[in-house]
């Protein structure tokens, strides 16, 4: 489901999509920003943990780090890190899902660059 908001001057865009995996409904909500970006995975509505990533110049791989939750559940900072590497911009994750199966979490973020690639305006 997309709903095409900005601001004025175009500096904040939202875009909601969601889908089925292995049986399970996930909604993901991205929030771009003029030089960051905020995605939110989840089935629920919650904010259980939130990280940060962005690129330096001193290092190849993105800095990143848990900024609330538990900072041993690495799917936030991890995902932050790939996509603030492949958008070059400041990338906050919160992944609020239960399932913790690496194969579930690849599915997971394939579809987030599927829809990167349909709509990269909205990244």
């Amino acid at each position: 489901m997309e709903r095409p908001e900005a601001a004025a001057g175009g500096d904040v865009s939202l875009h909601n999509f969601s889908a089925r995996l292995w049986e399970q409904l996930v909604h993901f909500h991205v929030m771009r920003l003029t030089d960051s970006l905020f995605l939110w995975v989840g089935a629920t509505p919650h904010l259980r943990n939130l990280a940060v990533a962005m690129c330096t110049r001193y290092d190849s791989i993105p800095l990143s780090t848990a900024l609330l939750g538990d900072a041993s559940d690495t799917m936030s900072t991890g995902l932050a890190q790939r996509l603030a590497r492949k958008t070059s911009k400041q990338v906050f994750v919160s992944y609020n899902l239960p399932n913790t199966s690496s194969s579930f979490e690849l599915l997971v973020e394939n579809r987030i660059k599927e829809e990167m690639q349909a709509f990269p305006e909205k990244f």
